[in-house]
């Protein structure tokens, strides 16, 4: 690890091909930070510097893989601090994942968050290469310290303080692997009934993240949301992209190709097949899942779902924790074939 004191006892390597990996890995520093609710924030007990002996007061729980391991974080001003997974995964999956949600629903998000810090401790960063992981959320995954949390859920700070314990201790040092290796452990906020292929939104096909069925719907805040943009804006935002934007701008957009997830693969602009991903990403979309049209004084673009899409959908484990399902089903749903191993 480059002299990093992060300890594992045997390495894991990634299943992807290393272009794969390259791709996925592009797309998601970009993707990811789209995909995730922040209304909520952790209370954790203050981070030992450096960690010697993992603090024990709220994290007795914790005492096993969690605690023994120690990792580097690059914080977001720049230094670096040591903590226990433990610590890391409490502010991490509270800053992913709304602290009201079902307690399934957490346990679920704390699995992937905790195969998600491995994987990429395991693969450097050039963005942080003295750090295991960082607490920027279009690098690794996002992160709140204990004082910002305590002020964010105010009078519920006590009962979710304890929710968010529990669901690491819970499953600690549990993680997601398929043939025996940790897999990569995307998620994102919602969908649009149906999760999305990895090949369909980053050009790599990967085994376990294939579109499945996803139950959220209305309940979802700003599930549907419209956003429009005069004939100026909508010309200004996609330059570059090969798209003819002159004329009558009633005839500027053409057919929609869509994917296996009913997501926009590709929207005929101005004579240009533009990806909905790209669409997604110039015009400030909360997904893919849209359709376009002229009003007759500016183009309305209305969304479905929240996110990249793949892998497991944050308020689709929600819904499913509500109608029974435990932690583990709702991660077998969502990463196809894979394994729940403990990581020791």
């Amino acid at each position: 690890m480059n002299g990093r004191k992060m300890q594992l006892a045997k390495p894991f390597l990634p299943v992807l091909a290393p272009a794969a990996v390259g791709l996925a890995l592009t797309a998601l520093a970009f993707l990811l930070p789209l995909a995730l609710p922040r209304g909520a924030a952790a209370v954790l007990p203050p981070s030992p510097a450096p960690v010697e002996e993992p603090e024990k007061d709220g994290e007795e729980a914790a005492a096993g893989a969690d605690a023994s391991m120690v990792l580097t974080v690059a914080m977001g001003d720049g230094s670096l601090e040591e903590m226990t997974l433990g610590q890391y995964l409490y502010g991490v999956v509270a800053a992913e994942m709304p602290a009201s949600f079902e307690e399934q629903a957490l346990r679920a998000q704390t699995v992937a968050a905790r195969t998600y810090t491995l994987w990429k401790a395991e693969h450097s960063s050039q963005a942080h290469p003295e750090a295991d992981v960082c607490t920027d959320f279009a690098c690794c995954q996002a992160y709140t310290d204990p004082e910002a949390a305590a002020e964010s859920w105010g009078d519920q700070a006590q009962t979710y303080e304890t929710k968010l314990r529990q669901a690491v201790a819970d499953t600690d040092g549990m993680v997601l692997t398929w043939q025996g290796q940790l897999i990569q452990a995307v998620f994102h906020s919602s969908s649009a009934g149906s999760t999305r292929d990895a090949v369909e939104v980053w050009g790599a096909s990967v085994p376990y993240l294939v579109a499945v069925d996803s139950p959220e719907g209305e309940e979802v805040p700003n599930y549907r949301t419209t956003v429009t943009f005069t004939p100026e804006e909508l010309s200004q935002a996609l330059a570059g992209q090969g798209a003819d934007l002159t004329g009558d701008p009633a005839g500027w957009l053409g057919e929609a190709a869509l994917d296996s997830a009913g997501s926009v693969a590709t929207l005929e602009v101005g004579g240009a097949a533009i990806a909905g991903n790209t669409l997604r990403t110039l015009l400030g979309l909360r997904s893919a899942h849209f359709t376009a049209a002229w009003d007759g004084e500016a183009f309305v673009f209305s969304v479905t779902g929240y996110g990249h899409g793949v892998g497991m959908s944050q308020y689709g484990a929600n819904a499913m924790a509500k109608a029974g399902s435990t932690w583990q089903e709702i991660l077998t749903h969502y990463y196809t074939g894979v394994e729940i191993v403990e990581k020791r």
